[in-house]
């Protein structure tokens, strides 16, 4: 028994610009929900009928192979695939584009079947209705947001190098990027093994590379996180951000043609444990270790300032994402009623994955934009707040408690640093210089990346 569902979204842009963003390498793996268990295994980087892609879905812990053939390509205005085996019984699924000037509408229009006839659809419909319109919401939702960035900045096709590109942060700046018309290539320890490299430190460095790229974007960092704050883990921290941003600096300030602008992530944890004192880029700085290693990172990129190099301070807070990070990280205790951390009264000051790409984009085509910027939502809140939010988005009550003594215990030093500490911090320079967030309050956040939004079905 076929079902239909059909769901449509108008986007900021051409049709054809919007047709492009569904056609170039990556589109689908963006477009994947984070909460979704999915695997690409193999693609032929096409919509061109006969082209396959190949997925892995698991489903109640099995992973199901999904293979699908696409059927018609008209560009600008439809391509269509259809599956050839996997977990429905059939999937046809139309993407249609209708445009004038520079508007325009992307309708999914998708007729499937489940698996077992009418008991499949008895059984297992509403589930999959559910799966489907959540799928929808976000797959919509992000390709709107990605696609108002070429509305808003007009920015001409860009070259940009990327440390830390195999990173959550870099992984989705890549991925952003390229599906907005420019070029990346990733900055590496090891020798380039192709012309997407560029090797940035040692023996093999080739810094003339750097001459044909238009803005750099050093991500690269051992985790803060990973481990216990041993002497030897902090070397390896400060090693890994004050020595090889500086080697990275100084090599770029040698060049004839250097890029315009050097985007270096930072942390808010320059700014240390503040009370209720609300932080901006002009507030002064704190003291610790944490603090220390900060300030150290943003000095090293003088070389790059004194070259000409327009250099920003990305001061990232707590970055949201399922895919890793501070959320990944909150999702099990939260299922299990994990509630607040300590008190519960600092603040945390967070922002979504979507606007740390968004606002990076936004820091390489604001050309008055320099200096240290806070990548933190306009609306910081207290641990017990987040935690009350997740577990309602999650369906859960935050019974059980963190005690700031057993975090102490488990995470020693770390935990004051990461999880204790009270940082209200504001994105006051984002703001001043016109960034528009996708998320300034967490529950559509959270409700958008864990799959709890719904389309409404339009037939």
């Amino acid at each position: 028994m076929d079902q239909h569902y059909v769901a449509s979204i108008a986007l900021p842009v051409s049709v054809e610009e919007a047709f492009a963003y569904h056609e170039r390498p990556g589109a689908l793996q963006r477009l994947i929900p984070p909460w979704e268990r999915v695997r690409l295994e193999r693609s032929d980087g096409s919509l061109e009928p006969g082209s396959r892609v190949v997925l892995k879905n698991r489903i109640f812990g099995i992973w199901l192979k999904w293979v699908a053939e696409h059927t018609a390509h008209e560009p600008p205005f439809l391509f269509a695939d259809t599956q050839k085996s996997g977990p429905f019984a059939k999937w046809d699924h139309r993407h249609q584009f209708a445009g004038v000037d520079e508007h325009s509408t992307l309708t999914d229009d998708i007729t499937y079947q489940l698996p077992g006839a009418k008991l499949g659809q008895a059984l297992g419909g509403a589930k999959a209705r559910a799966t489907i319109e959540a799928m929808f919401s976000y797959r919509h939702r992000i390709t709107h947001d990605d696609l108002a960035l070429v509305s808003k900045y007009e920015l001409p096709p860009q070259t940009v190098a990327i440390s830390g590109a195999s990173g959550m942060v870099g992984t989705s700046l890549n991925s952003l990027l390229t599906l907005l018309g420019h070029k990346t290539k990733s900055i590496v320890r090891q020798s380039a093994r192709n012309d997407n490299e560029i090797a940035g430190w040692g023996e093999s460095s080739e810094y003339s590379k750097f001459e044909d790229v238009d803005a750099v974007v050093h991500l690269a960092g051992k985790s803060i996180a990973d481990a216990r704050w041993t002497d030897s883990i902090k070397q390896e921290m400060r090693d890994s951000r004050v020595l090889k941003t500086r080697i990275l600096c100084e090599g770029l300030a040698t060049l004839n043609r250097p890029p315009k602008v050097l985007v270096c992530a930072s942390a808010t944890g320059i700014y240390g444990d503040r009370g209720e004192e609300v932080l901006t880029e002009s507030t002064p700085l704190g003291n610790g270790f944490l603090e220390d290693l900060a300030r150290e990172w943003e000095e090293a990129c003088r070389p790059a300032v004194e070259a000409g190099i327009r250099v920003v301070h990305a001061r990232l807070g707590v970055v949201l994402s399922p895919s890793g990070g501070a959320l990944r990280k909150s999702l099990l205790p939260a299922k299990f009623f994990g509630g607040k951390l300590g008190s519960g009264k600092q603040w945390w000051s967070w922002i979504a994955l979507d606007d740390v790409v968004g606002a990076i984009y936004h820091a390489i085509a604001t050309e008055s934009l320099s200096g240290p910027v806070n990548f933190v939502s306009p609306e910081p809140m207290r641990n017990v707040e987040f935690a009350a939010t997740l577990s309602a988005v999650l369906s859960r009550v935050p019974l059980f408690p963190a005690p700031a003594f057993a975090l102490r215990a488990a995470l020693g030093e770390m935990a004051d640093a990461l999880l204790l500490s009270r940082s209200r911090v504001v994105p006051s320079k984002l703001l001043d210089s016109g960034y528009s967030f996708r998320f300034s309050e967490l529950e559509p956040l959270l409700r958008y990346c864990l799959g709890k939004n719904r389309l409404e079905s339009l037939s």
